[in-house]
């Protein structure tokens, strides 16, 4: 009868513990705050994001470190509220990423195709910028997204 009980606490305990783990990890995996739609206009038609916009320096210096997933779909766009020239790097960012550098009137002027992950390796924009858009790494050769294609949001007057 003592071990049914102890395999009944253990059980219990581990069940615990796991409940307490996903409240903590499921959260923190997500990481995810509101959405925005974006549009990138390419030769091969509409490709459309939903998208985290980052605003403040602190959003800025966050990004997407610790992140382990990000959709196909998704992106976050990087918002600086006025063009300059930007550079990025992939400190504890686990997952490849394309950078996709757009100007004020919303074409993009430089692309950083799979970057590598966890690198401090500054990653230039190569001209003054208003934004910034990562996708996972390859997205861009994927759906043929080039430099002068237009992206659509609210923060490029569209």
């Amino acid at each position: 009868m003592q071990f049914f009980r102890s395999w009944r606490v253990s059980a219990l305990l581990k069940m615990l513990f796991l409940a307490a783990a996903l409240v903590w990890v499921v959260p923190v995996a997500a990481g995810e705050g509101q959405f925005e739609k974006l549009t990138i206009v390419t030769a091969a038609g509409p490709k459309d994001f939903s998208v985290e916009v980052m605003r403040t320096d602190a959003e800025h210096q966050k990004g997407l470190m610790f992140r382990r997933y990000l959709a196909a779909d998704r992106g976050m766009l990087f918002d600086f509220n006025a063009e300059q020239e930007v550079g990025f790097w992939m400190k504890n960012t686990y997952l490849p990423l394309d950078m996709l550098f757009i100007a004020k009137d919303g074409h993009i002027i430089n692309i950083a195709q799979n970057t590598e992950p966890m690198s401090e390796d500054v990653i230039p924009s190569e001209g003054k910028v208003l934004g910034v858009l990562e996708v996972n790494g390859g997205t861009a050769s994927r759906l043929g997204i080039k430099i002068g294609d237009m992206v659509q949001h609210p923060i490029f007057g569209k």
